[in-house]
C-alpha cells in the first residue's frame, strides 16, 4: 500500500495516536492531557491542556542552530528594496514589535488588526501577536473603505497596523484615506493606530490616536520579550471570508492544533527540509499565506520569500527570476495566477535557471486539466493541485510530493490529505437502477456528489467562527445516520481509485429545461482550447428554458490576432459551443459567448459570478460586456 494510503488509515482509524505522535514536531511547554475532545461536537478542541507558542516554534527554536541562516527574504518589485532577515535578526525585529504592541496596550487576547502590503513588518506583526497572546486580524492592504469597516467591528481591534501606501499595478495607493474613513463608518473605535510610513505618500495623524512605528522602533530596539504560553485551544488569528455571499465570516484558528498541522503537512505533503527556501505568492490577507507564507516554512526552519508585486510587472518572468536568485525550492501560488501568465502567450521561466526548484504547488480554486498540464511543460517541472479552503487552513486533498507509487492525475488534487475522512455524497434524492438513494449517501465512481468531511476535522481547521458559535454549527455541519458531516459546499467527482476531481461551489450550478448543469464542467471544456486563458460561466433567465448559460472569456494574448474582428470571434464562439455540445450535450452549450479583457475578482482571486450575475439581473437585455465593465467598477470602489 502506497505510504500516503497508509498514512490516511493511521489518521483515521487512531486519531490519538496518529496526532499524539505529529504533536512532538513542535515544542510544548506543558504537555497535553487529551489528544481530542469531542465532547461537545461539531465543536472539537485539540491538544487539551498543552501550552504552547507559535511565535517559539516558528523562531526562537531555531536560534540554536540557524541563527544565522535566512528566515526571511522581502522583495518588492514596486519600490526595488530587498532585505534579508537572517533568524537572529528575524527574533530581534518581532521582540521590537512585540514591545510596541505592548506599550500600546495590546494584552494576550486582545485583537491586532493589520492593514499592510506585502512587506517585512506584516512579517514582523504576525509573528509579534502571536509571541503575547494577540489575536491578529489581517485585512488585505488597500482593502475598501466599506469591507475594512465590517471587520473592524467584527474584530473590534485594541490596535490598527497600517502603512502609508501600497501598490496596485504600479499605482501608489494610499491606505490611510482608506482606514481614516474606514473607523469613521465602523462603530468600533480602535483606541490606536501605529503607522508604517514608506515615504510613499503623506498622511495625516490624529493626535493622541495614532502614532508612527518608526519612533517605537527606535525606543524598544533592545527589547526583549518573553513568549506567552498559551492552551492549545486558545485563538491565533482571525481570518475573514471574502463576503462575496453576505457579511464576512471571521474564520478563527487555534494555536496548538494549526502548529501541529502545518509542521505534518510541510514534510509530509510539500516534502520540506529546514534550510531550504519556499516562495508563497499569496497576500497574508489570504489564508495560504498565513499558512504556507508564514508560518509553515518558519516553523520547519526554511527560509520565506515575501514578494511585493504582481507576477506582470516589469514583466511576466519577475516570478521565476526571484526563484533563481534566492534559489527557491518549493513554490506555491494559484491556478488564477497562472492562467494569467498563459494568456501572455510565454513559456514560463523560459530564461531563468529553475534548477533549484523541486515543484510549484496551486490552491485558491479548481485547476483545469489544460492550465495544469500546459504549465507543467512550460516549467519542466511538477505542477501539484492542491484542494482547501479558507475554514481548512491547509490541504484537503494533496497527493505527497515525491511519492512515485502514487502517481498524479491531471485535473485532480488526488486523494484526501491525512486527517480528512472525506468523502462525495449525493446532493438531492437520486434513482439508480430502479433503487431511490437518499440526499447525502454516497456517490458511486463517476458520479457527480458534494465533497463532505465527516467529524472531526483535523487540527488547524478553523475552531468556530469568531464570537459566533450558532453560524459555525448552523452553516457547515448537519448529522446524517447519527454523525456530524461538513460540507465544503463544493461539487466533485471521485474516480476509481478515490482521486476527487473538484468541479466548483455547488451553488455554481444552473438549471436549464429542468435538468441540472455544473458551469464548472463547462469551463473545463471551453478551458481546453489553445485561444482561450479564462472563462466564467454564468446562467441568465430565460422564460422558456428557465436558465440558459453564457460564458466571459478572456482569450490569450498570442491567440488574439487569429480572433481579431466580428468573422473571427464568430468562428470561435462556434468552435467552442460545438466543443462543449460534443462534450457535455447540446443544453450546455452557451447561448452567447462574451470576449472581456479581464474577470472580475475578489482579491483571493475568485470571480465575482453572483455579483456579475446580480447586476445582469438589474439591466435585462443589457450588453452583458458592459456588465461586466460594471462589475470591475463596483469592484475598484469597494
Amino acid at each position: 500500500m502506497p505510504k500516503h494510503r497508509e498514512q490516511l488509515d493511521a489518521a483515521l482509524s487512531d486519531r490519538a495516536a496518529f496526532w499524539g505522535e505529529q504533536a512532538r514536531r513542535i515544542d510544548w511547554e506543558t504537555d497535553f492531557s487529551c489528544v481530542h475532545d469531542a465532547s461537545n461536537a461539531p465543536f472539537s478542541k485539540w491538544f487539551v491542556g498543552g501550552r504552547t507558542n507559535l511565535c517559539h516554534n516558528a523562531v526562537d527554536r531555531h536560534l540554536a542552530g540557524r541563527a544565522g541562516q535566512p528566515a526571511l527574504i522581502a522583495v518588492s518589485s514596486e519600490t526595488g528594496d530587498a532585505a534579508t532577515y537572517r533568524y537572529s535578526d528575524l527574533h530581534r525585529e518581532v521582540n521590537i514589535m512585540a514591545a510596541a504592541l505592548l506599550a500600546l496596550g495590546v494584552r494576550s487576547g486582545d485583537r491586532v488588526l493589520i492593514y499592510l502590503p506585502m512587506i517585512a513588518e506584516a512579517n514582523f506583526a504576525m509573528l509579534a501577536c502571536a509571541r503575547i497572546g494577540a489575536v491578529h486580524s489581517v485585512v488585505f492592504g488597500g482593502f475598501a473603505a466599506a469591507g475594512l469597516a465590517l471587520r473592524i467591528d467584527d474584530a473590534r481591534p485594541m490596535l490598527v497596523i497600517s502603512a502609508d501606501a501600497g501598490f496596485s499595478n504600479g499605482r501608489i495607493v494610499p491606505y490611510k484615506p482608506l482606514l481614516d474613513q474606514a473607523i469613521g463608518m465602523a462603530l468600533w473605535k480602535p483606541p490606536h493606530v501605529m503607522m508604517i510610513d514608506r515615504g510613499l505618500a503623506p498622511f495625516a495623524m490624529l493626535p493622541r490616536r495614532d502614532c508612527l512605528y518608526r519612533d517605537l522602533h527606535a525606543q524598544y530596539a533592545d527589547a526583549s520579550v518573553p513568549c506567552e504560553w498559551l492552551e492549545s485551544n486558545r485563538p491565533s488569528y482571525i481570518l475573514h471570508t471574502s463576503g462575496t455571499t453576505g457579511n464576512p465570516k471571521g474564520v478563527q484558528r487555534d494555536v496548538g492544533g494549526y502548529a501541529v498541522m502545518l509542521a505534518a503537512s510541510m514534510d509530509k505533503l510539500f516534502g520540506a527540509q529546514a534550510g531550504e527556501t519556499m516562495f508563497a505568492t499569496s497576500d497574508i490577507g489570504w489564508v495560504v499565506g498565513h499558512s504556507y507564507g508564514v508560518y509553515g516554512p518558519l516553523l520547519t526552519g526554511m527560509t520565506t520569500l515575501m514578494h511585493e508585486g504582481t507576477p506582470l510587472r516589469p514583466d511576466g518572468d519577475v516570478w521565476w527570476r526571484l526563484a533563481e536568485r534566492y534559489r527557491v525550492n518549493l513554490m506555491l501560488s494559484a491556478p488564477t495566477a497562472i492562467r494569467l501568465l498563459k494568456r501572455q502567450g510565454r513559456g514560463l521561466g523560459r530564461d531563468a535557471d529553475l534548477s533549484s526548484l523541486r515543484a510549484l504547488f496551486l490552491a485558491g480554486e479548481p485547476l483545469d486539466a489544460p492550465t495544469a498540464s500546459w504549465a507543467e511543460a512550460a516549467l519542466g517541472k511538477p505542477v501539484i493541485d492542491h484542494y482547501w479552503q479558507t475554514e481548512s487552513g491547509s490541504p484537503m486533498l494533496a497527493l505527497p510530493h515525491g511519492d512515485a507509487e502514487l502517481p498524479r492525475k491531471t485535473g485532480s488534487p488526488g486523494l484526501p490529505a491525512f486527517g480528512f475522512d472525506l468523502e462525495v455524497v449525493r446532493h438531492g434524492e437520486s434513482d439508480i437502477d430502479g433503487k431511490t438513494e437518499a440526499a447525502g449517501s454516497p456517490c458511486a465512481a463517476g458520479e457527480r456528489g458534494v465533497i463532505v468531511v465527516h467529524y472531526p476535522l483535523p487540527p488547524g481547521c478553523f475552531s468556530t467562527l469568531w464570537e459566533n458559535d450558532a453560524d459555525f454549527s448552523r452553516i457547515y455541519w448537519s448529522q446524517r445516520n447519527g454523525r456530524w458531516v461538513y460540507s465544503t459546499f463544493d461539487w466533485g467527482v471521485a474516480d476509481e481509485d478515490g482521486h476527487v476531481h473538484v468541479l466548483g461551489r455547488s451553488d455554481d450550478v444552473i438549471i436549464v429545461a429542468g435538468g441540472r448543469l455544473g458551469t464548472r464542467e463547462i469551463e473545463e471544456v471551453m478551458l481546453g482550447h489553445e485561444a482561450v486563458a479564462e472563462v466564467a460561466v454564468l446562467g441568465v433567465s430565460s422564460r422558456l428554458r428557465g436558465q440558459v448559460p453564457i460564458a466571459l472569456v478572456v482569450l490569450n494574448r498570442a491567440a488574439s490576432p487569429a480572433y481579431d474582428g466580428d468573422a473571427g470571434r464568430g468562428r470561435l464562439e462556434i468552435a467552442l459551443g460545438a466543443a462543449v455540445a460534443a462534450a457535455l450535450g447540446t443544453r450546455a452549450r452557451p447561448r452567447k459567448i462574451v470576449f472581456v479583457d479581464a474577470l472580475p475578482r475578489t482579491r483571493s482571486g475568485k470571480v465575482l459570478r453572483r455579483l456579475i450575475q446580480t447586476q445582469i439581473g438589474k439591466t435585462p437585455g443589457a450588453d452583458l460586456a458592459q456588465a461586466v465593465e460594471q462589475v470591475h467598477a463596483l469592484v475598484a470602489a469597494g
